[in-house]
C-alpha cells in the first residue's frame, strides 16, 4: 500500500516517526510532503499527528485515517477531513501507564502536601500538616475510557477512595472488552456528576473533549466541590473555564490545581497560571507518546487494512472519540 504521513512537527520529529513506521511496515511505501510526487489516488491510508487543516483533502483512494495521538478533537474539528473515511485513534497501553503514573504523582503530592511544603521551603517555614490515610481521601476520576480506567485502577490499588464519572452510561464494546468491570463506583449523567463532585476532595479529569464536555470544569463545578478541593486536568485545556478556575483559586474554593493542558499551548508567558501560588503547571508532558509502541500499534491497524481485516479503535464521530 501507499501511505501518507502528515503532521505538525519539525523535520527531526517527522524523520523519527518515518523511520519507526517504515520498520514496522515493510513492503509498504510511506510518503510525506517534500518527497517526489505520487499519484494521490493510490494512497490507501493517512498516518497523522495533528495534520495541518485541509491536508487530508485530495486523496480519493483514502480508506483509513490513523491518528498517532490519543486525542482526536482537533482532527474531527477540521471540516475538510473526509466524512466517509474511518478514523482510528491511538490507544496505547504504554501511554495509559504513563498517564496513570502522572495522575498518581499528582494525587500523592496533593494528599501529602508536597506543594505546600515546597512553598514553605521558600519561606523558611517549618510547619507539619496532618497526614491522612489514602482510604480517607476521596478521588473522583472523570472519564472511563481505557486511559481513565487505568488511572482509576492505579489510584484504587494505592488505597484511595476512588469513584468515577462518565458522560453516558453506555460503554463502547472495545472498552468493555479491554478493561472489564470497575471495582469502584462509576456514575453517569449530569445529576450524578453534581452528587459525585460534592464528595470529591481531588478531581482528576481524563474526559475526551467533545461539545458536551467543553467548559465542563466551570464555576458550577468548582462550587459543587468541597471547599479547598483540588483539580488535576490531564485531558484538554478547553475542558476548563480559565477565568472560573482562577476565581475559585483566588477565593479558596479550590485549594490547588495541577494543569498539564491549556486552551493555548505553549501557555502564554503573561498567563496568570504561571505565577499563581496555587497552580502547578506542566508543559503537556503527563503522558508523552512512546514512538516505538505507537508505531507498532499504528502498523497493526494498517496491516489489518491491507488484509481486509477488522480495524481497531475506530472513532465514533457522533460521540467525538
Amino acid at each position: 500500500m501507499n501511505l501518507v504521513l502528515l503532521g505538525s512537527w519539525d523535520d527531526d520529529e517527522r524523520d523519527a516517526w518515518a523511520a519507526a513506521l517504515q520498520a514496522e511496515l515493510p513492503g509498504h511505501r510511506l510518503w510525506w510532503p517534500g518527497q517526489a510526487p505520487l499519484d494521490p489516488a493510490t494512497v490507501a491510508a493517512a498516518i497523522v499527528a495533528n495534520p495541518p487543516p485541509g491536508s487530508l483533502q485530495g486523496w480519493p483512494g483514502l480508506r483509513l485515517i490513523q491518528s498517532l495521538w490519543a486525542g482526536v478533537d482537533r482532527l474531527l474539528g477540521d471540516a475538510t477531513v473526509p466524512a466517509d473515511v474511518p478514523v482510528a485513534r491511538m490507544v496505547d497501553p504504554a501511554m495509559n501507564r504513563a498517564m496513570a503514573e502522572t495522575a498518581l504523582w499528582a494525587v500523592l503530592s496533593l494528599h501529602r502536601h508536597t506543594f505546600r511544603y515546597a512553598r514553605q521551603q521558600h519561606l523558611h517555614r517549618w510547619h507539619v500538616w496532618p497526614q491522612r490515610r489514602a482510604d480517607e481521601v476521596a478521588v473522583l476520576v472523570l472519564g472511563q475510557g481505557q486511559m481513565g480506567h487505568a488511572v482509576a485502577q492505579r489510584l484504587h490499588e494505592q488505597g484511595y477512595r476512588v469513584s468515577a464519572w462518565r458522560r453516558t452510561p453506555s460503554v463502547p464494546a472495545a472498552t468493555r472488552a479491554a478493561v472489564g468491570p470497575a471495582p469502584w463506583p462509576v456514575h453517569s449523567g449530569p445529576v450524578a456528576l453534581r452528587v459525585a463532585l460534592a464528595r470529591a476532595e481531588l478531581l482528576v479529569n481524563l474526559l475526551p473533549l467533545t461539545p458536551e464536555t467543553r467548559g465542563l470544569l466551570d464555576a458550577r463545578c468548582f462550587c459543587a466541590m468541597p471547599r479547598g478541593a483540588a483539580v488535576v486536568n490531564l485531558a484538554r485545556g478547553a475542558h476548563v473555564v480559565d477565568a472560573d478556575l482562577l476565581a475559585a483559586l483566588d477565593s479558596g474554593a479550590i485549594g490547588h490545581a495541577v494543569l498539564d493542558v491549556f486552551s493555548t499551548e505553549p501557555l502564554p508567558p503573561e498567563h496568570r497560571y504561571w505565577s499563581h501560588p496555587q497552580v502547578t503547571v506542566l508543559p503537556h508532558a503527563a503522558a508523552q507518546t512512546d514512538l516505538r509502541s505507537a508505531a507498532r500499534l499504528a502498523a497493526r491497524n494498517l496491516h489489518a487494512l491491507a488484509a481486509g481485516q477488522p480495524l481497531q479503535h475506530l472513532v465514533d464521530r457522533q460521540r467525538g472519540y
